[in-house]
């Protein structure tokens, strides 16, 4: 069941406390609560629920607005609510209209608002938030690209910057090893085999014989080597699969026997299919002698996550969702996330056209590295204008003009800004380990980490022009007082 909310935002100046003051209109969260679109996106969030059924949701703004605390923050689910019942502030961002010293939601509530908000809704939310930023602080120079566009006629020229990358976020697992892997599936097996006989513990007279006690063994020989042989894992690595195949035929004995897989839960079964695929692979490899497989499970508590081949130093491959995004006027977007890896290439067009569509013209030039420089994406930019960033195709010139040279290393300079962005991102806010364990949270977790980048952004500029503003009029009244100082002692 949901309940929708009055139309009519809640002002600063109305926030009731228990005891007298106001809140503050220059705080921080005060000034992000003001450029986040709430009730624009108040009906589509509706949508997911009952009129009449269930018990009343919790509004909107409350449940992106927790998200948003939490990744500004830094926190956990639980500190965030403990955060938001000591600080009257929060409880203002997150749309409550009085002071209060009870928690408004219980700690597990973050999990179903990553649930319920979808990542395309936090971009949706995101793009309309960057078009009310860019509208309040360039104000004055729409209107004169409006007055130009006018003049010029009714398609205007390309404007503007286009940055476009691609980076991974890792997943919160642990590396994986072929071994490790294989000793997790083992261990599950045997739970699963303890399950089934205890279903028919009275017709059976001796449990099923799992040697899991030499198995371990077998394991922890070679884990805990420091340096083992590829002759010492392989034997390691048949070891467990004969271990896991015998479970397997133990499995079909316990069913024959009376036994029922129906009486798994639904947790249990998803693991259960997840230990036989992972079986499958690991099977295949040794046999067939490979070292990769499309589809890969590397994680069994999240199988959804799949080995990205990035080749950047230090961690050749990373462990998460590959995601490209697009960067123009210091503002970033999440424009593709997929658990594949990808060549971003392909996505150029697209996020030059969605750029057009934002707003409302083509880039002037379009800086990108080299995976993105290919034929067709070169042909498709020059039919529109676009300059792409690079060298031209083909042998490079012997005499190469210092205005070239400089041309190229600005562009790379420019380029350099979403590497920044990025770095800020696992640095400062959580891209660098996704805590999130579903597929859908993380993409939703992903996507409002760029949402709170963009606020932060907004929020350094916003302070940066105020103290721009103090110190140029702290010079003007110390320019006034040395006239009048000097006027006095010269009438003295």
């Amino acid at each position: 069941m949901y309940r929708k909310q009055g139309q009519n935002p809640i002002s600063p100046e109305n926030f009731e406390f228990p005891f007298s003051g106001k809140l503050s209109s220059d705080n921080r969260w005060v000034v992000l609560a003001s450029l986040i679109p709430w009730a624009e996106f108040e009906d589509e969030y509706s949508d997911e629920f009952s009129i009449k059924m269930g018990a009343p949701a919790k509004p909107f703004r409350m449940a992106l607005g927790a998200l948003i605390i939490k990744e500004k923050l830094g926190i956990s689910d639980r500190e965030t609510v403990e955060q938001i019942k000591e600080n009257p502030y929060l409880q203002y961002f997150i749309g409550m209209s009085s002071y209060s010293n009870e928690t408004p939601f219980d700690g597990s509530m973050l999990v179903h608002f990553r649930e319920r908000i979808s990542v395309e809704l936090v971009n949706q939310v995101n793009q309309q938030m960057v078009k009310k930023m860019l509208e309040a602080t360039s104000s004055q120079e729409s209107e004169k690209k409006t007055e130009l566009s006018k003049k010029e006629g009714s398609t205007p020229k390309n404007r503007g910057k286009l940055i476009l990358d691609a980076t991974c976020a890792p997943g919160d697992i642990s590396y994986p090893t072929d071994l490790e892997l294989l000793n997790q599936v083992r261990k599950y097996t045997e739970k699963i085999i303890d399950f089934l006989y205890k279903q028919i513990k009275s017709q059976l007279e001796k449990k099923p014989r799992t040697y899991r006690e030499v198995a371990r063994k077998d394991y922890l020989q070679v884990a805990k080597k420091r340096r083992v042989s590829q002759k010492e894992r392989s034997k390691a690595i048949k070891k467990q699969l004969q271990y896991i195949k015998r479970n397997f035929s133990h499995f079909e004995q316990l069913v024959l026997s009376g036994a029922s897989l129906e009486n798994l839960s639904n947790r249990q079964y998803k693991m259960l299919l997840i230990v036989a695929e992972v079986h499958r692979q690991q099977l295949w490899l040794y046999e067939n002698k490979k070292q990769s497989i499309d589809d890969r499970i590397v994680s069994l508590t999240q199988p959804h996550i799949r080995p990205i081949v990035r080749g950047k130093a230090g961690k050749a491959v990373e462990f998460g969702a590959k995601l490209s995004a697009s960067c123009f006027e210091g503002y970033i977007f999440l424009d593709h996330i997929s658990w594949d890896n990808f060549n971003e290439s392909g996505d150029l067009k697209s996020q030059v056209e969605a750029f057009k569509n934002f707003t409302g013209y083509y880039p002037e030039s379009v800086h990108v590295d080299k995976i993105y420089r290919t034929r067709d994406n070169r042909a498709w930019c020059k039919e529109r204008d676009i300059l792409m960033s690079g060298p031209l195709l083909g042998r490079p010139p012997k005499n190469i003009s210092k205005e070239k040279k400089k041309q190229a290393l600005e562009s790379e300079r420019i380029r350099n800004y979403i590497e920044g962005k990025f770095g800020q991102a696992k640095r400062r806010f959580s891209l660098n380990r996704v805590m999130a364990k579903l597929s859908h949270t993380s993409q939703t977790a992903i996507a409002i980490t760029f949402l709170v980048m963009n606020l932060s952004t907004h929020l350094s500029r916003f302070f940066c022009a105020f103290l721009c503003l103090f110190f140029k009029n702290r010079t003007f009244l110390q320019s006034q007082i040395t006239e009048n100082y000097t006027f006095a002692v010269s009438r003295q």
